[in-house]
């Protein structure tokens, strides 16, 4: 009995043995346990899924686009939720404070999958951008807009009856309220750009809701509403494909980024340009000649020109023509009198 119990001991060092022994190749084998298998693919069971991933997974997600890379998107929210604040409270007739808790970058799907139900989503449209938006209303806050809205006491929480769809009444009201949020956001984004968002649909179903590729990159906006003791959670998503047209404007680092004019500078180049100095050519004739009979020219030798009396000369500055005139004479000097000034062509400027 006490060979087996030593035989049994020894069992797990004659495994690890086995896992490292040599083949018959000659080369030493590892097998990797679970732990540094999860390391390789950047899986990990306790870690918060916000949080930064490693391995395979980073690679996969390294295609999103954080939203830090568009500075400008933090002060339209800011914005957003100081006219949401105001436009509540006339709403509801009631205390309303927003807040916006963060601003993240998540894959369409993943965040499709991660909406817990039951819950309302309104798919709303951009009008100039020509793409579609989601808005997410939780339960909680959908009962307590009812609650408000229809007269309820202060103090009590509200009644929810779950396993049923939203009323006529509850979609209705909570209608209102998005709409009263989607005026909001054209007010947030007006300085940056004009963006009119209208509500296209309500849903209550996610794959009803479906408006971009599940492997699509969006921006997640999360919003807290709490009115006095009731209150609860409104989610914002909007894929970076509306985002692009005004990509170059979220890339700002302030509201009206540019450089201001210089009016002493200005008038200073003005000056020097007009006091420059350019020399003009009086072409009088142009001909084309085989390279033989140029490679022959002597000296002396009389070249005849195809221009009279009446021809009209064509002046350029280094080889852009400007003006033609007529050739003349004034006093011991050849002179040009200018007659019109040559239109510039698409061509003649790229010169």
């Amino acid at each position: 009995m006490a060979d087996e119990i030593e035989k049994t001991e020894d069992a797990p060092s004659a495994a690890a043995t086995f896992e490292t022994a040599p083949d018959t190749g000659g080369t030493a084998e590892r097998v990797l346990n679970q732990d540094e298998i999860d390391s390789l693919l950047g899986f990990d069971v306790n870690a918060d899924q916000m949080q930064d991933k490693s391995g395979v997974r980073a690679i996969i997600n390294s295609a999103l686009v954080s939203y830090e890379r568009l500075p400008m998107l933090e002060i339209v929210f800011d914005r957003l939720v100081r006219l949401m604040t105001t436009s509540l409270r006339n709403f509801t007739s009631d205390n309303v404070e927003v807040s916006l808790d963060s601003i993240t970058s998540i894959r369409f799907g993943d965040y499709l999958n991660s909406i817990p139900l039951p819950a309302i989503l309104a798919v709303f449209h951009a009008e100039e951008l020509d793409n579609y938006g989601l808005f997410t209303v939780d339960s909680n806050l959908i009962y307590s807009i009812v609650d408000v809205l229809l007269g309820g006491r202060r103090g009590s929480s509200a009644m929810r009856i779950e396993g049923r769809p939203y009323t006529t009444i509850e979609r209705t009201l909570v209608q209102r309220m998005i709409e009263v949020i989607m005026q909001d956001m054209c007010a947030a984004f007006e300085p940056l750009a004009p963006v009119n968002f209208s509500l296209d649909r309500l849903e209550t179903n996610p794959r009803f809701a479906a408006i971009a590729r599940p492997a699509n990159a969006a921006i997640l906006v999360k919003l807290r509403i709490d009115m006095e003791d009731r209150g609860g959670r409104t989610e914002l998503l909007l894929p970076y494909a509306t985002l692009e047209p005004i990509r170059k404007l979220l890339l700002q680092q302030f509201m009206g980024e540019k450089f201001g004019r210089d009016s002493i500078w200005e008038s200073h180049l003005a000056t020097e340009l007009w006091s420059t100095k350019v020399d003009i050519e009086a072409i009088l004739d142009e001909q084309t000649m085989p390279l033989n009979q140029v490679m022959n020219l002597e000296v002396g030798q009389t070249m005849m020109l195809g221009a009279g009396p009446d021809s009209k000369i064509q002046l350029r500055c280094r080889g852009v023509p400007l003006l033609t005139g007529r050739m003349g004479r004034v006093g011991a000097s050849v002179a040009v009198r200018v007659d019109e000034a040559i239109e510039r062509t698409d061509a003649s400027r790229a010169l």
